[in-house]
């Protein structure tokens, strides 16, 4: 009995002299050198039988009449959607933009005055009860500024009405707290303890370059954050906190002592991201931004870093390749917003902002910070069925189908990846820029090539790999303070 191997749709892509990686519409890939992907183009039963079967494993190969195998497809496929058809689950409150720092990144903007910065009890009332409008069987909430602790009044509001409508929803909801933590003393640990809340914030490496980007009156936002985190750490247990660090042109020389600094604080993770150009990043671009290579030359020596310290015995992983790698090697996805196709800003999360409107990310927030208010979904309090027909989400989802763009129809990663509209409009003022024009796809593209290439050559990677992609939780969008 013969079976049959007829070519299911893939994508090829060269990633080495003479070596290519095949990827199916499954996801699943194959490393082929350039016979075997001449043989796999046009006479693929000439391949060894040990190979076929290995094609057929991976949907590369398969018989297209075959129920089960389309039954098997369709199966793959629903599960790497299901954490964004689900409906809205990451919900962050931008509750104020009062904050004392001056970081020449910041994003999102602050104010030193929350006086007409800060939301209303009645927009955040309205704000957590749309929350519940989604179907999503599990939410997180998570409390944004400026430094969302100077409003401690509005995450105890918010927190105690979520909870107590949740008494008859029962559904698992995550708290978190985006803060520079200088602020947090022993009643918000007992509040937060008691709800469970989390804690997120920033270190950006050793004292000197944290203090440099992130100046403070004192001169000491390193040092009042670090006794932040080892005050939460006593409080409410030692997971309790989880760090993210962003890269300036300050940074570029420092991968290693900055690896060294989050094992040296007991971080578990370590976040390699580059700058994002909005608000201060954007006006302070001649000071502290830097180009693509510098940005993968750095990042290649922190990975590095990271992984000497598994070599070690240290567990800390790195979150950039963690999100790739369970794109390519785990059938479940994890859900990391900014790779979903169409795009998942606006139907996985929503940003309630201090202004009364309802945006679908960060970045979009921060365009209205500059002038730019094109990116609002509406008003808080409208309902989500109105917030999720908004005709600005229309645009978003179709600047954002892979199946659409004509540089993602084609290219071997569109099952991991997907353009970002925001970051589009961000760079040319409108939606439909063709993906490989932007700083995301092209950031994106390296690094799923460096992952493949060091899978292919080596196997302790592999390994390592395969560990980082099964980790149980990657946050959908990381977010710090």
């Amino acid at each position: 009995m013969t079976y049959r191997a007829d070519r299911l749709p893939f994508r090829v892509r060269r990633i080495d002299p003479e070596l290519n990686i095949a990827v199916s519409n499954s996801g699943d890939f194959a490393f082929l050198g350039d016979a075997e992907t001449d043989l796999l183009l046009t006479s693929p039963s000439d391949l060894s039988v040990v190979r076929q079967a290995e094609l057929k494993s991976k949907f590369i190969l398969g018989d297209r009449h075959a129920a089960g195998s389309r039954r098997l497809l369709a199966s793959r496929l629903a599960a790497r959607q299901s954490t964004v058809t689900a409906g809205p689950s990451l919900h962050i409150i931008v509750t104020t933009l009062g904050c004392s720092h001056s970081c020449r990144y910041c994003q999102v903007s602050r104010s030193l005055s929350s006086d007409g910065f800060t939301l209303s009890k009645e927009q955040l009332a309205s704000a957590c009860d749309t929350i519940f409008q989604s179907k999503a069987p599990t939410l997180t909430v998570e409390f944004q500024g400026g430094e969302p602790l100077t409003r401690f009044d509005l995450i105890e509001f918010a927190v105690e009405r979520i909870s107590a409508r949740n008494r008859d929803e029962n559904r698992p909801i995550r708290f978190v707290v985006a803060s520079t933590l200088h602020l947090l003393d022993d009643r918000m640990c007992e509040f937060f303890k008691r709800h469970k809340v989390y804690l997120s914030t920033s270190i950006d490496g050793p004292a000197s370059l944290h203090n440099a980007n992130r100046p403070i009156p004192g001169r000491d936002a390193y040092e009042r954050t670090v006794r932040g985190i080892e005050f939460a750490r006593q409080r409410l247990g030692p997971d309790s906190v989880a760090a993210l660090m962003t890269t300036t042109r300050a940074s570029l020389q420092h991968p290693e002592a900055i690896v060294d600094e989050y094992v040296r604080l007991g971080f578990e993770d370590i976040f390699v991201r580059g700058l994002s150009d909005y608000g201060f990043a954007r006006r302070n671009r001649s000071a502290i931004a830097y180009d693509l290579k510098g940005f993968t030359d750095f990042y290649v020596r922190a990975l590095e870093r990271v992984l000497h310290w598994n070599r070690e015995g240290v567990g800390i992983r790195e979150v950039a390749a963690s999100i790739a790698l369970n794109k390519m090697l785990c059938p479940f996805d994890a859900g990391y917003v900014n790779l979903q196709s169409p795009t998942a800003l606006g139907r996985a999360v929503l940003v309630y902002n201090y202004d009364g409107f309802v945006y679908p990310s960060d970045e979009a927030r921060m365009l209205a910070a500059m002038g730019d208010e094109s990116l609002r979904l509406g008003e808080i309090g409208a309902s989500l069925d109105e917030i999720q027909g908004s005709p600005v989400l229309e645009a978003m989802i179709r600047a954002s189908d892979v199946e659409v763009c004509s540089d993602c129809a084609s290219c071997a990663y569109n099952r991991y990846c997907a353009p970002d509209p925001i970051d589009a409009y961000s760079q040319a003022g409108r939606m439909d820029l063709a993906p490989s024009q932007t700083r995301h796809c092209q950031f994106q593209m390296w690094l799923f090539d460096y992952l493949a290439r060091r899978i292919a050559a080596d196997r302790h990677f592999a390994r390592r790999a395969t560990r980082w992609a099964q980790y149980p939780v990657i946050d959908r969008e990381r977010s710090s303070c």
